[in-house]
C-alpha cells in the first residue's frame, strides 16, 4: 500500500499586510533549508481562477513555477502571501491542501497597519479619497465584493479596517488549525530583535537556527511622515475599530488600545 506524498508547501507567512512580512521572508530565506517563492508571494490559494476541485498534487504543480528549481530532500517550502489570512474561504482551501500547515502570523497595531496601507495605496495611485472619507466609506466600497478575489478588488485595496480585524481572522484560522500550528509574532519584536524572532520561527518550524546576528531592515517602507499615535487620524481610526480592538483583547489577550 502506498501513501500519498506530502504537500510541497509546509509553512506560510500568512499575514498581516504592512507588518513586516517582506522582511521576515528575507530573513527566512537566509536559512539553507528554507525555500520561499522567488517573488515572495505566490498567490496560489487566492488566485481569481482558483478551482475548488484542484487536488494537492495539482496545487503543487501551481506552486512549482514559483520556486527557483533548487531542491533537496531536506528543504522546507513555504509561501509568504499576507492575503491568505484575510478570507476564511482561503484558509479553508489551505486546510484541505495541507491540514498540517504551520502558520507564522506577524501582527501590527491595526491602526498603524491601516494608516500604512492607506498611504501605500495612495502612492500606488489606487486610492483617490483623502484619509477620513476612505475610512468612513470602506463598508460601502467593500459591499458586494466579499467573494471578489480579482487583483484590483476593493477587498485587497481598500480593506483598511477589514485587514486589521485580527480576532475574526484568527477565529477562522483556529477553526481549521490547532493553536500549536500557529505562531503569533509582533512586528515590533521583529524590528527590535530580528535574530531572536528568526530563531523563534526556526524553532516553530523545527529546524536548527541560523548562525550569527541579523541587522534589522525595513522593506517597502512608505515615503510619508509617520502618523502620531495620539493624532486626530489615529484617534478616529481607533474609535472606528473599537470593536475589533475589544475582540482582540478579550479573545486573544492582545492589547493595541493602550
Amino acid at each position: 500500500m502506498t501513501t500519498a506524498a506530502e504537500p510541497l508547501v509546509r509553512f506560510l507567512v500568512g499575514g498581516v499586510q504592512k507588518a513586516g512580512t517582506s522582511a521576515l521572508a528575507q530573513y527566512l530565506g537566509l536559512h539553507p533549508r528554507l525555500r520561499l517563492p522567488t517573488g515572495k508571494e505566490a498567490h496560489v490559494f487566492d488566485a481569481p481562477d482558483f478551482d475548488e476541485r484542484w487536488t494537492p498534487a495539482q496545487l503543487d504543480q501551481r506552486y512549482a513555477g514559483h520556486f527557483d528549481g533548487h531542491d533537496d530532500a531536506g528543504a522546507l517550502h513555504g509561501d509568504a502571501t499576507p492575503f491568505y489570512l484575510v478570507h476564511p474561504r482561503v484558509v479553508a482551501r489551505i486546510a484541505r491542501y495541507n491540514p498540517a500547515m504551520r502558520w507564522i502570523v506577524l501582527l501590527r497595531d491595526p491602526v498603524e497597519r491601516a494608516l500604512s496601507q492607506f498611504h501605500m495605496e495612495r502612492q500606488r495611485g489606487k486610492e483617490h479619497w483623502p484619509l477620513w472619507p476612505a475610512l468612513l466609506l470602506e463598508r460601502w466600497r467593500l459591499r458586494g465584493h466579499a467573494e471578489d478575489f480579482s487583483r484590483e478588488s476593493p477587498l485587497r485595496r481598500h480593506g483598511y479596517r477589514l485587514r486589521g480585524d485580527y480576532a475574526r481572522q484568527l477565529d477562522a484560522l483556529h477553526a481549521h488549525f490547532p493553536r500549536e500550528q500557529v505562531l503569533l509574532l509582533s512586528n515590533r519584536e521583529l524590528r527590535d530583535d530580528p535574530t531572536g524572532t528568526l530563531r523563534k520561527a526556526c524553532a516553530f518550524l523545527r529546524i536548527e537556527p541560523v548562525d550569527g546576528e541579523l541587522r534589522a531592515q525595513t522593506v517597502f517602507a512608505g515615503d510619508y511622515s509617520p502618523i502620531p499615535r495620539d493624532g486626530p487620524s489615529a484617534r478616529l481610526l481607533r474609535w472606528l475599530m473599537r470593536n475589533e480592538l475589544r475582540d482582540m483583547r478579550e479573545r486573544y489577550g492582545i492589547r493595541y488600545d493602550a
